[in-house]
Protein backbone atom coordinates (compact mmCIF):
# COMPACT_ATOMS: atom_id res chain seq x y z
CA UNK A 1 0.00 0.00 0.00
CA UNK A 2 2.82 2.41 0.92
CA UNK A 3 4.47 1.66 -2.41
CA UNK A 4 1.39 2.75 -4.37
CA UNK A 5 0.97 5.87 -2.24
CA UNK A 6 4.59 6.79 -2.94
CA UNK A 7 4.10 6.30 -6.67
CA UNK A 8 0.95 8.46 -6.64
CA UNK A 9 2.65 11.22 -4.66
CA UNK A 10 5.62 11.13 -6.98
CA UNK A 11 3.38 11.48 -10.04
CA UNK A 12 1.49 14.33 -8.39
CA UNK A 13 4.60 16.35 -7.63
CA UNK A 14 6.11 15.73 -11.06
CA UNK A 15 2.88 16.92 -12.69
CA UNK A 16 2.61 19.95 -10.41
CA UNK A 17 6.21 20.92 -11.06
CA UNK A 18 5.86 20.57 -14.83
CA UNK A 19 2.74 22.76 -14.74
CA UNK A 20 4.51 25.43 -12.67
CA UNK A 21 7.38 25.50 -15.16
CA UNK A 22 5.01 25.88 -18.13
CA UNK A 23 4.07 29.48 -17.37
CA UNK A 24 5.24 32.61 -15.59
CA UNK A 25 3.15 34.39 -12.94
CA UNK A 26 3.00 38.16 -12.43
CA UNK A 27 0.79 40.21 -10.10
CA UNK A 28 -0.26 43.46 -11.75
CA UNK A 29 -1.97 46.60 -10.43
CA UNK A 30 -4.07 47.88 -13.35
CA UNK A 31 -5.02 51.04 -11.47
CA UNK A 32 -5.96 52.18 -7.96
CA UNK A 33 -9.01 49.91 -7.97
CA UNK A 34 -7.91 46.74 -9.70
CA UNK A 35 -5.22 44.19 -8.83
CA UNK A 36 -4.88 40.88 -10.59
CA UNK A 37 -2.69 37.98 -11.66
CA UNK A 38 -1.28 37.42 -15.13
CA UNK A 39 -0.26 33.90 -16.12
CA UNK A 40 1.78 33.78 -19.32
CA UNK A 41 2.84 30.53 -21.01
CA UNK A 42 6.56 30.04 -21.52
CA UNK A 43 8.06 29.68 -24.99
CA UNK A 44 5.19 31.47 -26.76
CA UNK A 45 6.25 34.90 -27.99
CA UNK A 46 2.83 36.50 -28.40
CA UNK A 47 0.08 34.24 -26.98
CA UNK A 48 -3.61 34.90 -26.92
CA UNK A 49 -4.95 36.39 -23.67
CA UNK A 50 -8.14 35.49 -21.81
CA UNK A 51 -9.38 38.07 -19.29
CA UNK A 52 -11.57 36.40 -16.65
CA UNK A 53 -14.28 38.50 -14.98
CA UNK A 54 -15.83 37.23 -11.74
CA UNK A 55 -19.49 37.09 -10.78
CA UNK A 56 -21.61 38.97 -8.25
CA UNK A 57 -20.70 39.82 -4.67
CA UNK A 58 -17.28 40.51 -3.12
CA UNK A 59 -15.52 37.97 -5.34
CA UNK A 60 -11.76 37.81 -5.63
CA UNK A 61 -9.58 36.86 -8.59
CA UNK A 62 -9.78 33.17 -7.68
CA UNK A 63 -13.59 33.08 -7.62
CA UNK A 64 -13.81 33.08 -3.83
CA UNK A 65 -15.81 34.94 -1.19
CA UNK A 66 -15.95 34.60 2.60
CA UNK A 67 -17.06 31.04 3.40
CA UNK A 68 -17.18 30.22 -0.31
CA UNK A 69 -13.70 29.03 -1.24
CA UNK A 70 -13.66 26.94 -4.39
CA UNK A 71 -10.80 28.47 -6.44
CA UNK A 72 -12.85 27.88 -9.58
CA UNK A 73 -11.52 30.87 -11.52
CA UNK A 74 -7.96 30.20 -10.40
CA UNK A 75 -8.23 26.63 -11.67
CA UNK A 76 -9.71 27.85 -14.94
CA UNK A 77 -6.87 30.33 -15.42
CA UNK A 78 -4.15 27.80 -14.60
CA UNK A 79 -5.68 25.18 -16.90
CA UNK A 80 -5.96 27.57 -19.86
CA UNK A 81 -2.42 28.85 -19.42
CA UNK A 82 -1.10 25.30 -19.18
CA UNK A 83 -2.76 24.86 -22.58
CA UNK A 84 -0.90 27.85 -24.05
CA UNK A 85 -3.36 30.70 -23.39
CA UNK A 86 -2.28 33.62 -21.22
CA UNK A 87 -4.84 34.59 -18.57
CA UNK A 88 -5.51 37.59 -16.38
CA UNK A 89 -7.95 37.41 -13.48
CA UNK A 90 -8.60 40.19 -11.01
CA UNK A 91 -10.23 41.05 -7.70
CA UNK A 92 -13.42 43.05 -7.95
CA UNK A 93 -12.83 46.58 -6.69
CA UNK A 94 -14.85 45.96 -3.53
CA UNK A 95 -12.21 43.44 -2.37
CA UNK A 96 -9.61 46.18 -1.99
CA UNK A 97 -12.21 48.43 -0.34
CA UNK A 98 -13.02 45.75 2.21
CA UNK A 99 -9.32 45.20 2.96
CA UNK A 100 -8.84 48.94 3.49
CA UNK A 101 -12.12 49.24 5.41
CA UNK A 102 -13.21 51.96 2.99
CA UNK A 103 -16.28 50.60 1.23
CA UNK A 104 -17.82 53.00 -1.28
CA UNK A 105 -21.56 53.20 -0.44
CA UNK A 106 -22.25 54.49 -3.94
CA UNK A 107 -20.58 51.67 -5.87
CA UNK A 108 -22.48 50.98 -9.08
CA UNK A 109 -22.76 48.26 -11.70
CA UNK A 110 -21.18 50.67 -14.16
CA UNK A 111 -18.07 50.73 -11.94
CA UNK A 112 -17.58 47.04 -12.72
CA UNK A 113 -17.87 47.78 -16.44
CA UNK A 114 -15.36 50.63 -16.11
CA UNK A 115 -12.95 48.24 -14.38
CA UNK A 116 -13.29 45.60 -17.10
CA UNK A 117 -12.72 48.22 -19.81
CA UNK A 118 -9.61 49.43 -17.95
CA UNK A 119 -8.23 45.88 -17.87
CA UNK A 120 -8.85 45.31 -21.59
CA UNK A 121 -7.34 48.68 -22.53
CA UNK A 122 -4.30 48.04 -20.33
CA UNK A 123 -3.39 44.88 -22.20
CA UNK A 124 -4.28 46.30 -25.62
CA UNK A 125 -1.85 49.14 -24.94
CA UNK A 126 0.79 46.64 -23.82
CA UNK A 127 0.55 44.97 -27.24
CA UNK A 128 2.13 41.74 -26.00
CA UNK A 129 -0.76 39.44 -26.95
CA UNK A 130 -1.97 38.41 -30.39
CA UNK A 131 -5.67 38.42 -29.45
CA UNK A 132 -7.75 39.28 -26.41
CA UNK A 133 -10.75 37.23 -25.26
CA UNK A 134 -13.12 38.15 -22.44
CA UNK A 135 -14.55 35.39 -20.24
CA UNK A 136 -17.41 36.58 -18.03
CA UNK A 137 -18.69 34.29 -15.28
CA UNK A 138 -22.23 34.80 -13.90
CA UNK A 139 -22.70 38.57 -13.37
CA UNK A 140 -19.33 38.94 -15.07
CA UNK A 141 -20.96 37.75 -18.29
CA UNK A 142 -22.98 40.94 -18.56
CA UNK A 143 -20.03 43.08 -17.43
CA UNK A 144 -17.80 41.41 -20.01
CA UNK A 145 -20.40 41.67 -22.74
CA UNK A 146 -20.53 45.44 -22.35
CA UNK A 147 -16.78 45.90 -21.95
CA UNK A 148 -15.77 43.59 -24.81
CA UNK A 149 -17.68 45.48 -27.51
CA UNK A 150 -15.29 47.03 -30.04
CA UNK A 151 -12.32 46.06 -27.84
CA UNK A 152 -11.94 42.28 -27.74
CA UNK A 153 -11.50 39.56 -30.35
CA UNK A 154 -13.88 37.14 -28.67
CA UNK A 155 -16.35 36.83 -25.82
CA UNK A 156 -17.32 33.85 -23.67
CA UNK A 157 -20.40 33.90 -21.47
CA UNK A 158 -20.05 31.35 -18.70
CA UNK A 159 -23.23 30.80 -16.61
CA UNK A 160 -24.50 34.20 -17.70
CA UNK A 161 -28.12 35.35 -17.48
CA UNK A 162 -30.05 36.31 -20.62
CA UNK A 163 -32.76 38.29 -18.86
CA UNK A 164 -32.48 41.64 -17.11
CA UNK A 165 -31.71 41.37 -13.40
CA UNK A 166 -35.23 42.38 -12.36
CA UNK A 167 -36.65 39.57 -14.51
CA UNK A 168 -34.15 37.10 -13.06
CA UNK A 169 -34.93 38.07 -9.46
CA UNK A 170 -38.70 38.05 -10.06
CA UNK A 171 -38.46 34.56 -11.56
CA UNK A 172 -36.36 33.29 -8.65
CA UNK A 173 -38.71 34.76 -6.05
CA UNK A 174 -41.72 33.33 -7.86
CA UNK A 175 -40.15 29.88 -7.76
CA UNK A 176 -39.72 30.18 -3.97
CA UNK A 177 -43.04 31.85 -3.13
CA UNK A 178 -45.55 32.78 -5.88
CA UNK A 179 -47.45 35.03 -3.47
CA UNK A 180 -44.52 37.49 -3.55
CA UNK A 181 -44.47 37.98 -7.33
CA UNK A 182 -46.87 40.94 -7.52
CA UNK A 183 -45.10 42.83 -4.72
CA UNK A 184 -41.77 42.18 -6.42
CA UNK A 185 -42.98 43.45 -9.77
CA UNK A 186 -44.43 46.56 -8.16
CA UNK A 187 -41.13 47.38 -6.46
CA UNK A 188 -39.20 46.91 -9.69
CA UNK A 189 -41.63 49.14 -11.58
CA UNK A 190 -40.73 51.95 -9.20
CA UNK A 191 -37.01 51.31 -9.67
CA UNK A 192 -37.44 51.34 -13.44
CA UNK A 193 -38.75 54.89 -13.09
CA UNK A 194 -35.66 55.82 -11.10
CA UNK A 195 -37.56 56.07 -7.82
CA UNK A 196 -36.51 54.49 -4.53
CA UNK A 197 -39.30 52.51 -2.90
CA UNK A 198 -40.34 51.22 0.50
CA UNK A 199 -43.37 49.46 -0.95
CA UNK A 200 -42.25 45.83 -1.13
CA UNK A 201 -43.01 42.60 0.75
CA UNK A 202 -41.37 42.50 4.19
CA UNK A 203 -39.96 39.08 3.33
CA UNK A 204 -37.87 40.74 0.60
CA UNK A 205 -36.23 43.37 2.79
CA UNK A 206 -32.76 42.03 1.99
CA UNK A 207 -33.44 42.24 -1.76
CA UNK A 208 -34.83 45.77 -1.73
CA UNK A 209 -32.73 47.42 0.97
CA UNK A 210 -32.48 51.18 0.42
CA UNK A 211 -28.71 51.03 0.06
CA UNK A 212 -28.99 48.30 -2.59
CA UNK A 213 -31.71 49.89 -4.71
CA UNK A 214 -29.48 52.37 -6.62
CA UNK A 215 -27.13 49.54 -7.62
CA UNK A 216 -30.06 47.43 -8.85
CA UNK A 217 -31.48 50.42 -10.75
CA UNK A 218 -28.21 50.74 -12.62
CA UNK A 219 -27.87 46.99 -13.23
CA UNK A 220 -31.40 46.46 -14.55
CA UNK A 221 -30.89 48.96 -17.38
CA UNK A 222 -28.88 46.38 -19.28
CA UNK A 223 -30.55 43.65 -21.34
CA UNK A 224 -28.10 40.82 -22.19
CA UNK A 225 -30.18 39.63 -25.14
CA UNK A 226 -30.02 43.05 -26.75
CA UNK A 227 -26.35 43.59 -25.95
CA UNK A 228 -25.10 40.27 -27.32
CA UNK A 229 -26.61 41.15 -30.70
CA UNK A 230 -24.23 44.11 -30.95
CA UNK A 231 -21.03 42.08 -30.57
CA UNK A 232 -19.07 41.65 -33.79
CA UNK A 233 -16.68 38.92 -32.66
CA UNK A 234 -16.44 35.22 -31.88
CA UNK A 235 -18.96 34.31 -29.16
CA UNK A 236 -19.28 31.19 -27.03
CA UNK A 237 -22.10 30.59 -24.54
CA UNK A 238 -21.52 27.94 -21.86
CA UNK A 239 -23.82 26.59 -19.17
CA UNK A 240 -24.02 23.50 -17.00
CA UNK A 241 -27.06 21.31 -16.43
CA UNK A 242 -26.49 21.31 -12.64
CA UNK A 243 -26.28 25.11 -12.31
CA UNK A 244 -28.48 26.11 -9.34
CA UNK A 245 -28.35 29.83 -10.12
CA UNK A 246 -28.49 30.15 -13.90
CA UNK A 247 -30.52 27.63 -15.86
CA UNK A 248 -29.75 26.22 -19.27
CA UNK A 249 -32.78 28.19 -20.51
CA UNK A 250 -30.78 31.40 -20.01
CA UNK A 251 -28.01 30.11 -22.25
CA UNK A 252 -30.58 29.12 -24.87
CA UNK A 253 -32.10 32.62 -24.83
CA UNK A 254 -28.66 34.17 -25.34
CA UNK A 255 -28.00 31.83 -28.25
CA UNK A 256 -31.35 32.70 -29.83
CA UNK A 257 -30.46 36.39 -29.57
CA UNK A 258 -27.14 35.92 -31.39
CA UNK A 259 -27.24 33.88 -34.57
CA UNK A 260 -23.48 33.58 -34.86
CA UNK A 261 -22.83 32.50 -31.26
CA UNK A 262 -21.77 28.97 -30.40
CA UNK A 263 -23.37 27.23 -27.43
CA UNK A 264 -22.10 24.39 -25.24
CA UNK A 265 -24.16 22.76 -22.50
CA UNK A 266 -21.98 20.71 -20.15
CA UNK A 267 -23.68 17.78 -18.50
CA UNK A 268 -23.66 17.87 -14.66
CA UNK A 269 -21.54 21.04 -14.43
CA UNK A 270 -22.67 23.43 -11.69
CA UNK A 271 -22.35 27.20 -11.22
CA UNK A 272 -18.79 27.04 -9.88
CA UNK A 273 -17.68 24.81 -12.76
CA UNK A 274 -17.57 21.51 -10.87
CA UNK A 275 -19.09 18.24 -12.05
CA UNK A 276 -21.82 17.14 -9.63
CA UNK A 277 -23.02 13.55 -9.74
CA UNK A 278 -25.25 13.77 -6.65
CA UNK A 279 -28.13 15.87 -5.35
CA UNK A 280 -28.71 19.54 -4.52
CA UNK A 281 -27.00 19.16 -1.14
CA UNK A 282 -23.77 17.98 -2.77
CA UNK A 283 -24.11 20.79 -5.29
CA UNK A 284 -24.48 23.48 -2.61
CA UNK A 285 -21.65 22.11 -0.47
CA UNK A 286 -19.28 22.13 -3.44
CA UNK A 287 -19.21 25.95 -3.46
CA UNK A 288 -16.86 25.69 -0.48
CA UNK A 289 -14.87 22.65 -1.58
CA UNK A 290 -11.67 23.87 -3.16
CA UNK A 291 -10.29 20.35 -3.49
CA UNK A 292 -12.62 19.65 -6.43
CA UNK A 293 -11.30 19.93 -9.99
CA UNK A 294 -13.24 21.99 -12.51
CA UNK A 295 -14.84 20.32 -15.52
CA UNK A 296 -12.35 18.83 -17.99
CA UNK A 297 -14.91 19.33 -20.76
CA UNK A 298 -15.04 23.03 -19.89
CA UNK A 299 -11.27 23.37 -20.17
CA UNK A 300 -11.23 21.57 -23.51
CA UNK A 301 -14.15 23.57 -24.94
CA UNK A 302 -12.75 26.96 -23.92
CA UNK A 303 -9.24 26.09 -25.09
CA UNK A 304 -10.46 24.94 -28.51
CA UNK A 305 -12.67 28.00 -28.94
CA UNK A 306 -9.85 30.43 -28.21
CA UNK A 307 -7.06 28.57 -30.04
CA UNK A 308 -8.99 27.79 -33.24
Amino acid sequence: MNYYISILLCCFFINATSQNLSYAKQDIAINEFIDGTLLKPNNITKPKLAIIIAGSGPTDRNGNQNFLNNDALKKLAQSLTTNGIATFRYDKRIIKQILKNKIDPNISFDDFVTDAVSVIDYFKNEDTFSEIYVIGHSQGSLVGMIAAKDRADGFLSMAGAAQTIDEVITEQIGAMDPSLIEGTKKAFESLKLGKLTSDYPVALASVFRKDVQPFVMNWMQYNPQELIKTLDMKILIINGTKDLQVSVDEATLLKEASNDAQIEIIENMNHVLFIIEGDTLENSKSYNESFRPISEDLISIVTNFIQN
